[in-house]
Formats: structure tokens, C-alpha cells, sequence
């Protein structure tokens, strides 16, 4: 497929290797364009609307505060596979969004068009990186209203490692977006070297 990641720091630059190295053709959207080196072997670079454009999937992982500025450059989405991986977190890991809606369900009514996914959000980078635990893949949940990019993104998740698992519509991510914080919290005690996964009987 081709794939645009939107963001090339450490979740970013995590994930667009791992799809690079399972086949995927992928383009960085970036503020210096086609000019700027590509932050990750086998990659390519462009800006942002036209990584978007020439794009079949996009990946979200920009700080929350410049997903607006992000999702505004593209006025109409035209049905493509927008995979958000932000977090709405301030300061004290508190939920700038929540209770009544989430991250996710603002992505949607910006990216008008888009077929909203919200998944890569609820661990860090090092595990996009290598996500086995004792050669078991772990658990990357997903939400989405549509069964379509559902089905993309299932793939996405498996072409990087993880083991997918659906955690319902987009408002899910109400409660997606917290268990990230959940593990944001407990890497001071733990390091970053854990993940949360299901475990089925």
C-alpha cells in the first residue's frame, strides 16, 4: 500500500520503518517538502497535503496541538484510511478531551471525508519498534466506525508486528486514550520495556 505517516519523530519514525520493512511504499509528510532526507531508509518525503494526497492510508502521529493546523491542509479526505495515533494529553498526563467525546471523534469532524481508525496510541514507541514479548506479538487495539478501514488497518497493525484486536466503533477511543496515559504513568516504575495485552483462556 501506499502510506503516508504525518510526523517523523519517535512513534512516526517507528512505525513508518516498520512498514517500510514489510513492503509498504511510505512517504513522510513533512514541512521542508521533498527537499527534507527521509527519516527512515526506503522512505520519501514530501509536504504534508501532498504526502496526503498521493497517499491510499494515511498515519496521524503529530503532537495534539498541531493536529488542526494538519488535518486542515486537506478540505476534502475523499474516503482515505486516516489512522490516528495522537493522544489529546496536557500537563500531568491529564486528558485535554474525554467523558463526552474524544481525540479521536475530533479527528473525524476535521478530516471531513476521512474513514477515522484510532490505533498506535495506547504504548510507546520502542514497543512500534519491536512489539514481541517472548515471541508472542502484543495487543494493539483499533476503533472505527467503518468496516472498510477496519479492515486496513487490521492489516497495518499486523504488517508492524502487533497482534490487532477491535475494540468497537470510534468512540472507543474514550476509552482508548485514557489506557494510554494508563502506560505513560507506570514508565516511571516500569521503564518502557512492558506492554498491556490481552490474554485469551
Amino acid at each position: 500500500m501506499k502510506i503516508a505517516v504525518l510526523g517523523s519523530g519517535n512513534v512516526g519514525g517507528a512505525l513508518g520503518g516498520a512498514l517500510v520493512q514489510a513492503g509498504h511504499q511510505v512517504i513522510f509528510g513533512v514541512r521542508g517538502g521533498a527537499g527534507e532526507a527521509p527519516p527512515v531508509p526506503g522512505s520519501s518525503t514530501n509536504r504534508v497535503k501532498e504526502a496526503i494526497q498521493a497517499s491510499e492510508v494515511i498515519l496521524m502521529a503529530v503532537p495534539w496541538s498541531a493536529v488542526p493546523d494538519v488535518l486542515g491542509q486537506v478540505k476534502d479526505w475523499a474516503g482515505k484510511t486516516l489512522i490516528d495515533c495522537t493522544n489529546p494529553l496536557g500537563a500531568g498526563l491529564e486528558l485535554i478531551v474525554g467523558l463526552n467525546t474524544s481525540g479521536g471523534e475530533q479527528v473525524a469532524s476535521l478530516a471531513k471525508g476521512a474513514r477515522v481508525v484510532k490505533a498506535f496510541n495506547t504504548t510507546g514507541f520502542g514497543n512500534m519498534k519491536n512489539p514481541k514479548y517472548a515471541g508472542r506479538a502484543v495487543t494493539m487495539f483499533y476503533a472505527t466506525d467503518d468496516a472498510g478501514a477496519a479492515k486496513i488497518a487490521e492489516q497495518v497493525i499486523r504488517d508492524v508486528g502487533f497482534e490487532p484486536e477491535f475494540a468497537g466503533p470510534l468512540r472507543q477511543a474514550r476509552y482508548l486514550e485514557p489506557l494510554a496515559a494508563l502506560w505513560i504513568s507506570l514508565t516511571p516504575r516500569l521503564g518502557r520495556d512492558f506492554a498491556l495485552t490481552i490474554v485469551k483462556r
